[in-house]
């Protein structure tokens, strides 16, 4: 008997939970975002695999989705309620398999821990039971850690089933390029090939000071151990503690006016201010998000002098921030994070320096 991680992963869930609900559309490219009208500003939540095979995908702008798609092709509003309530049905199946340590990363995914020789066994379990339960399929991907096992569900797409560990990491990943590893976007993908590293192997064979000198003692060390799918291996079911709140919106149209971009600020920031509040904890750093016309997009922060529990004050912060905006360049994007204070006692579950908790 060996401690296993696997990570289950729905199928192309939003689509999904729309397939159900509409079985005529079974087939047929779905793409969710939005309220469901390509010709308003939002992106896509999510594509079916049928919309995929056209270069469709979460994040692109629902108007180049509207080009690239066929002309049987659907396209549906939101419904976060749906989505939710699906999302509550596959983890309490899962909660309940016998032995299992459940740690819940997403709606659509989350991690089993379990002491099994057979852990194929119990990842087509899973699977079983999500689907007589909830009528959608998964994949699961099997490791003898939580990076391991979440890049192994790539390979098992769709409804399939893929170990990863580290008697065979080199064979499948060794000549794979970078990107391919989880947490590695486009801009460090860019800056480890400005030194020579491309693939995974390279990257784990790589002088660890360089990665150091490169991203920083706590990332170089983390992108250093990433080539060799190193990464945390215990599945904590500890409830996860909220790091902050945000609210974003994109505008119909784009905004010209400085009067027009301060009134959106303080909106979205009274927003995110009300959904720390409700929690009862207090913000200590507050960061704007701004997209300029046509598509460029940042970010950035400052903290606080001290932390607040007035609404005011959060406002005020991102009106300062607002003021750093480029003049005299149109916005369609704006919005607000506010981070908080992490409550009595913090959360002692282990994270990886990026995308917070696997």
């Amino acid at each position: 008997m060996a401690d296993w991680v696997l990570h289950v992963d729905m199928d192309q869930f939003i689509a999904a939970v729309e397939v159900l609900r509409r079985p005529e559309l079974a087939g047929v490219p779905v793409i969710v975002g939005g309220r469901g009208d390509p010709t308003e500003r939002a992106v896509v939540s999510t594509a079916s695999y049928e919309a995929r095979a056209f270069g469709i995908g979460s994040g692109m702008p629902l108007k180049i989705a509207a080009r690239k798609a066929p002309d049987d092709a659907v396209f549906l509003p939101v419904d976060h309620e749906a989505y939710e309530s699906a999302s509550t049905q596959v983890m309490q199946t899962l909660r309940g398999l016998p032995g299992v340590v459940l740690e819940v990363v997403g709606w659509d995914e989350c991690f089993l821990g379990i002491k099994t020789d057979d852990p194929e066994r119990v990842a087509r379990e899973a699977q079983a039971a999500v689907l007589e339960a909830t009528r959608l399929h998964c994949s699961v991907g099997i490791g003898d850690n939580k990076v391991r096992a979440k890049i192994a569900t790539e390979f098992g797409k769709p409804r399939g089933v893929f170990r990863l560990t580290e008697d065979n990491w080199f064979a499948v990943m060794g000549e794979r390029g970078t990107r391919e590893l989880w947490g590695v976007g486009p801009k460090v993908q860019k800056r480890l090939a400005a030194h020579g590293i491309d693939t995974v192997r390279e990257l784990a064979d790589a002088d660890e000071s360089e990665l150091v000198a490169e991203f920083g003692p706590r990332m170089g060390v983390w992108y250093h151990g990433l080539g060799s799918g190193i990464g945390p291996a215990v599945v904590d079911d500890t409830p996860w503690v909220a790091r902050s709140h945000s609210r974003e919106t994109t505008f119909q149209q784009n905004l010209t006016m400085g009067a027009e971009v301060e009134a959106a600020l303080a909106e979205l920031a009274g927003q995110a201010f009300d959904d720390c509040a409700a929690e009862g904890r207090p913000v200590v750093r507050v960061h704007l998000k701004v997209r300029y016309a046509p598509f460029e997009t940042k970010t950035f922060g400052r903290k606080l002098t001290a932390s607040t529990t007035r609404r005011q004050d959060v406002i005020d912060a991102a009106l300062a921030l607002g003021a750093t905006l480029d003049a005299g360049r149109e916005v369609r994007l704006l919005g607000v994070r506010a981070e908080m204070a992490m409550p009595e006692g913090g959360d002692g579950v282990e994270r990886t320096p990026v995308r917070g908790r696997i």
